[in-house]
């Protein structure tokens, strides 16, 4: 018994060294394991104190709920209304039956927003009106739009956010546009300084950050959306290089062109320009041109020129060359020729189809966009050297620049078929003219460089009321010549109200001169 009890009190005592012992092995390892924790969040945090960034704070929905009233209020004055008034000829068209699935409300918005049956068409020219936005970036009365929505008007109205209901608006003329960005800057003449919004550096716009879309959407005045960023970047018109969008899935819809793009800190990061839609409204992709280029182009147009010049030298490329071509070539780099103007400057520098550029005064070129940033830039009549390979051997030459719009103005769609060099005055007259090139001349039975053919005459207008039309000739103001479109707005810019007004004009290409006058409203 005794032998059996001291057997089981060895192996008790066994039992207990053996518990003792896995207590200490636990508390070693723990011990190791804790200092193995501390050494990596010490790292950490050795990291976090150089060049990492710190955490993202998310706000709660409180918090952006706020934020998105107050950037609202701050920017709301700074976005104005746009309504113009223009005269068309429509072309008369069929109306056909509405497809299966047309939104209900596409005759609506057609005949309110000037759409396919929106106008009547009795042939003698009608007024549509369009709306649009606008941001103010000048207290002294610039407003930055697009191009689209003031081009071809002859009464530019504008509608502040402090005008009282009712108010028709200010007028505005347009001070300069720019087709390849379709941005204008137009002014009004207020009383007092305006509320300016603040432009911010769209370069630092990322994906997935939160925007707001300002404007007026189908008339609708001071409409807020809200949305992200989806993509930077994106051309979506072929041959426009420097249209390259910030995509937005903020609501955009017809009236919102011109308006403001803003980010979170309340600055205009791009302006509102275009959706892709196939229902006339909004379906989630917007695009807005940044606000880098917004500058870009706003301060050549308040230049003494009011017009953006452009370099170039008059060649066309692949925007992203196929290896296989490259390897054919012989280039490594650079953008390969796949076009080159007649009588342009690469042209006659010697260059042809086939050469890869990949130099600018021995700046390395890699691809479209480099070779187009650094030829754009330069002023036309400058020189630059030109690095480029042909048939596996590097060449040099020395390059003239010249006007972008000039070389290009087909493509670019600057010209119309009636006219050599601009889109028609806007006139206050009521009327719109075009200089005469030698094609209209003969046409007219006129000389080329005298007169100016008169394209459209506002309804109700004082042209209408003194007896101008389509297609006359106008030869002189108040016994002014009037030879171009220059003449004639300097000629009209002078006239008063009350002032009597005499015109020459030629009414058809086998009639005889005659004078129309009327006493200016």
């Amino acid at each position: 018994m005794i032998s059996g009890s001291g057997g089981w009190f060895e192996r008790l005592r066994s039992r207990r060294m053996a518990s003792l012992l896995t207590v200490v092995a636990t508390l070693a390892i723990g011990i190791l394991m804790g200092t193995l924790i501390s050494f990596s969040v010490k790292g950490k945090d050795a990291d976090s104190a150089g060049a990492s960034p710190a955490p993202i704070q998310i706000p709660a929905p409180q918090q952006l709920s706020s934020a998105f009233a107050q950037i609202a209020r701050e920017l709301e004055p700074s976005v104005v209304n746009i309504n113009t008034e223009s005269t068309v000829r429509p072309t008369p068209r069929r109306r056909q039956p509405a497809p299966r699935g047309q939104d209900p409300f596409q005759d609506f918005f057609d005949r309110f927003f000037g759409g396919p049956d929106g106008n009547d068409s009795d042939g003698a020219g009608v007024r549509e009106r369009s709306l649009g936005s606008g941001v103010i970036v000048d207290p002294k009365g610039y407003i930055v739009t697009n191009a689209h929505v003031v081009e071809r008007a002859d009464r530019i109205r504008v509608r502040l956010a402090s005008d009282p209901p009712g108010v028709p608006g200010h007028d505005a003329k347009v001070v300069g546009s720019d087709r390849e960005t379709d941005l204008a800057v137009i002014k009004i003449e207020p009383k007092s300084p305006l509320p300016a919004a603040k432009l911010g550096n769209s370069e630092s716009a990322v994906v997935g950050e939160w925007v707001l879309a300002i404007g007026s959407p189908f008339g609708l005045e001071q409409t807020v959306t809200a949305g992200i960023i989806s993509a930077k970047g994106r051309n979506i018109v072929p041959l426009r290089q420097f249209q390259s969008f910030i995509q937005t899935d903020a609501a955009i819809n017809p009236g919102n062109s011109g308006g403001p793009l803003v980010n979170m800190r309340g600055e205009v990061i791009g302006i509102n320009t275009a959706i892709f839609t196939q229902s006339y409204g909004y379906q989630g992709v917007g695009f807005a041109m940044p606000a880098n280029t917004v500058a870009e182009v706003y301060n050549q147009l308040i230049s003494p020129e009011h017009k953006v010049v452009r370099g170039s030298i008059g060649v066309v490329f692949n925007a992203a060359p196929n290896p296989a071509i490259a390897r054919v070539y012989g280039v490594q780099s650079g953008v390969i020729i796949t076009d080159v103007s007649a009588g342009g400057p690469a042209e006659q520098a010697g260059l042809r189809v086939g050469d890869a550029i990949v130099s600018v005064d021995g700046k390395s070129i890699s691809g479209g966009d480099e070779l187009v940033s650094e030829i754009s830039a330069r002023r036309p009549g400058t020189q630059v050297r030109l690095g480029y390979v042909r048939n596996g051997k590097k060449e040099e030459a020395t390059v003239t620049i010249a006007d972008r719009a000039k070389l290009f103005s087909d493509r670019l769609g600057d010209r119309d078929e009636d006219s050599d060099d601009s889109r028609p005055t806007e006139a206050r007259l009521g009327i719109t003219v075009r200089s005469i090139n030698p094609e209209i001349a003969d046409r007219l039975g006129t000389a080329p460089g005298k007169g100016v053919v008169i394209q459209d005459v506002r309804r109700g207008s004082f042209g209408e009321d003194v007896g101008l039309a389509p297609r006359m000739v106008l030869l002189e103001i108040n016994r002014q010549p009037v030879n171009s479109e220059e003449d004639f707005r300097r000629i009209q810019g002078q006239l008063k109200s009350g002032q009597d007004v005499v015109f020459l004009v030629k009414t058809g290409r086998d009639s005889p001169t005659l004078f129309l006058a009327g006493t200016l409203p």
